[in-house]
């Protein structure tokens, strides 16, 4: 398991794929990456997945990777286990990007992976994730660049996502 002091790297994280494989982190290295909490039964999820969908599409090969991490901590809104969570985005949403394991973003059993997201100084935001599809915004080298709350349309952060790949 990955070292959770408060210098571990982004890219030292290992998590589960929605299969149950471990995934790297590292893998990661060079990129820019969208995360985000995401839910099937959420207010959000229709503009949500349609709109990672179209930035995904726009900015992948640029360097652009979403990371979608299902999770049912808000209003029991993503029931489903990880088949059902994938059948889901990819058949109903036709998400390309990476879905993981069902995690939990707050309290004792967050995530490795939110615990570090979390970990920057958010002025507006308190520690926890307030809600399905809070959005972080991670550089290249894996510093956490913005945090952006679930009513945030992804559309919206374009133009940092672009800054981020360094494309004007």
């Amino acid at each position: 398991m990955a070292s959770q002091a408060n210098n571990a790297s982004f890219y030292d994280l290992t998590v589960k794929d929605a299969k149950g494989n471990d995934v790297d982190l590292s893998i990661y290295k060079g990129k820019v990456l969208l995360i985000v909490n995401v839910a099937s039964q959420c207010g959000l999820t229709n503009s949500n997945y349609t709109e990672l969908n179209q930035l995904y599409e726009k900015y992948k090969d640029q360097g652009l990777e979403i990371l979608a991490f299902p999770c049912n901590q808000f209003g029991a809104q993503e029931p489903g286990n990880n088949e059902e969570i994938l059948e889901f985005a990819c058949t109903r949403y036709k998400a390309e990007f990476p879905i993981f394991d069902k995690i939990e973003v707050n309290g004792e059993n967050a995530s490795p992976v939110y615990k570090f997201l979390k970990a920057g100084r958010w002025m507006i935001f308190t520690d926890d994730i307030q809600w399905n599809f809070a959005k972080f915004l991670v550089d290249k080298n894996g510093k956490v660049a913005d945090r952006y709350y679930p009513t945030t349309s992804p559309l919206t952060i374009e133009g940092n996502i672009k800054k981020l790949l360094g494309i004007s």
